[in-house]
């Protein structure tokens, strides 16, 4: 490991965090209806799962994701959950009704840790990582600690940037029916991020 490994891996590691998928716009619909303070426990929690994910399978020599049927267990559990979010999303009431009735509430940081565990595209970005970048360090801890620093710090900077995107976005959005459409909005980009793992 030296210098142009950690560079190619950061690089990959901010691609994949940065682009739309179901981290990205859970926070953004969380940032918008619960503000900044209360998204941030959620998104440190994405960072911490997304560290120890990867971390034990470039431990584990990636076994864990070169098996098939763990893959596809892992694929359409991870999508099925993440409609039901989706749908969650759509159906969620703006911050101030959801205070008055008690009814919701954003994520904590274990629940974003524990969302990581049936986030499909973790999963293709694990894998995808530890093929591409962790071969030959069985039994080498340095690589999959590099890997959990890298690809949570990645994961922490890209959800509290799409955190800060979705409290902008509330600063313009001053109706009850527009934040509504807001998240029927996240909801529909949530359910879309699904399609290349569906497909692949």
């Amino acid at each position: 490991m030296d210098w142009t490994w950690v560079l190619a891996a950061s690089g990959f590691a901010f691609a994949m965090a940065g682009t739309p998928g179901p981290n990205n716009t859970m926070v953004t619909a969380s940032g918008a209806n619960y503000g900044f303070r209360r998204t941030l426990p959620v998104a440190i929690g994405m960072g911490i799962g997304v560290a120890v994910i990867i971390f034990v399978v470039a431990a584990a020599g990636g076994s864990i994701v070169s098996e098939p049927r763990v893959h596809l267990v892992l694929k359409w559990v991870g999508v099925a959950y993440l409609l039901w979010l989706a749908w969650r999303i759509a159906n969620a009431a703006p911050a101030g009704f959801a205070a008055e009735s008690g009814r919701q509430r954003p994520f904590t940081v274990v629940e974003g840790a524990l969302l990581q565990l049936v986030n499909p595209k973790l999963w293709v970005m694990v894998a995808g990582a530890v093929v591409t970048y962790g071969s030959g360090t069985a039994g080498d801890l340095t690589v999959p600690a590099a890997f959990a620093v890298i690809f949570g710090g990645a994961t922490l900077v890209s959800t509290v940037a799409w955190t800060i995107v979705g409290v902008g976005a509330a600063r313009f959005i001053t109706r009850e029916r527009s934040l509504r459409l807001f998240n029927r909005a996240m909801a529909l980009l949530l359910v879309l991020s699904l399609v290349p793992v569906v497909l692949e």
